[in-house]
């Protein structure tokens, strides 16, 4: 790790301030200037980082000069040379030295696969929970801080290498709450399971866990369809204080159990009483320091008003925050598709100062105007991701 590398994680940690300024106060800049201007700022962070980068970055210098990029080569963001995930895997694309090391996420595949690393230390975990928060905070909204957070993973000690473990406790510390649960368990041998009745006690009329406030319910999309069957199966429906919000994540692509996630959502709905425009789906990755949620316009309601009655059933773009940004490329091709076509994602995310910032993903997604629309894995890819550890 250079000096270079650190002054340039305490300017992305001053950048992120900044939007988060922008965020709070409610300013879009949707005028086709300041949209010029921030394309610029992006383009230039991009190559100031990936020269950083392809400086202390071993591994990912190997792969930028196998394909003959060099820096010098390369004047457009859109051109910085992608690592993909499985890449994480077999190689160590750190620009940490290995005893600056000091925390590692891994991805979550099945137990035979070898999972991807992401190494972090103190200065990286920084620049991480200040990517984090911001943009959680703008897309569920300013309701989320009377919210009781309820978790539906295991607790951080159980699953230290868990990113969105890690990510779950980063809000709950920025929201105060001491009274989050974390109602999942690592079981070693099979993944995460759920503590059906610890949920229940947790959601129902138990006198001991009676509360008036709302719930923020966060999990994998996989642990989300366990606790919906055991409540089928026992015939359960609850409905959950107004101001309620749902928050999922992960995939099914690669798995024998699937459900879509119209279907996924309302049964939520049928046995939480949590409506659709307050279930967010967010999408991160271990490999990754920046979150993309779904724009959601029902969940920034207040706690106190009425749930949104708005059914809306058309897809749902997920975006990135300023500091990130999404590019659909044809796998035929290699280039960029046209909007409303469909390719695998690329991920550009200046937050990972230290690894990577470039992101070749294996899921496959729509290009739209204002984001992508999520398909899930390419059918040729392996599995993982957080849903499979639930699973």
């Amino acid at each position: 790790m250079t000096p270079q590398l650190s002054i340039f994680a305490a300017r992305m940690r001053d950048h992120i301030e900044l939007c988060a300024g922008d965020f709070a106060s409610g300013d879009n800049h949707q005028n086709l200037g300041w949209q010029e201007h921030a394309d610029a700022e992006f383009n230039g962070l991009a190559l100031m980082l990936f020269t950083l980068q392809f400086e202390s970055n071993h591994a990912y210098r190997n792969i930028c000069i196998s394909r003959g990029v060099r820096p010098d080569d390369v004047a457009h963001w859109k051109h910085i040379p992608t690592a993909p995930t499985a890449a994480f895997k077999e190689l160590e694309l750190s620009c940490l030295h290995p005893e600056q090391r000091t925390h590692v996420f891994h991805s979550s595949g099945t137990m035979k696969q070898r999972p991807s690393r992401h190494f972090h230390n103190e200065e990286s975990l920084s620049v991480y929970e200040a990517s984090l928060w911001p943009w959680f905070e703008k897309q569920i909204g300013a309701a989320v801080h009377g919210l009781r957070m309820l978790c539906l993973t295991p607790p951080p000690a159980q699953s230290p290498h868990s990113s969105l473990v890690h990510m779950f406790d980063v809000v709950r510390r920025k929201l105060g709450e001491s009274e989050a649960v974390f109602l999942g368990r690592d079981e070693s041998n099979s993944g995460w399971t759920l503590d059906f009745d610890g949920v229940m006690r947790q959601l129902a009329s138990d006198p001991a866990f009676a509360t008036l406030k709302p719930e923020l319910i966060l999990g994998t999309a996989f642990s989300f369809v366990h606790l919906l069957d055991h409540m089928r199966a026992s015939n359960l429906r609850l409905q959950l204080q107004a101001g309620s919000l749902v928050m999922e994540t992960g995939g099914y692509k690669g798995r024998s159990r699937t459900m879509p996630k119209a279907e996924l959502h309302s049964l939520i709905t049928k046995h939480l009483g949590v409506p659709r425009s307050h279930i967010v789906c967010e999408y991160g990755m271990s490999e990754l320091s920046s979150q993309a949620y779904e724009q959601v316009t029902g969940a920034r309601c207040q706690v106190s008003g009425e749930m949104s009655r708005t059914t809306h059933h058309a897809p749902r773009a997920f975006q990135l925050p300023p500091w990130a940004r999404a590019q659909i490329i044809s796998p035929e091709t290699g280039r960029e598709v046209a909007d409303g076509e469909t390719g695998l994602l690329r991920v550009f995310d200046l937050a990972n100062v230290f690894s990577v910032l470039a992101i070749q993903t294996e899921d496959l997604a729509v290009r739209r105007s204002d984001g992508f629309e999520l398909l899930g894995r390419d059918v040729a890819a392996e599995p993982r991701g957080c849903s499979l550890m639930a699973n």
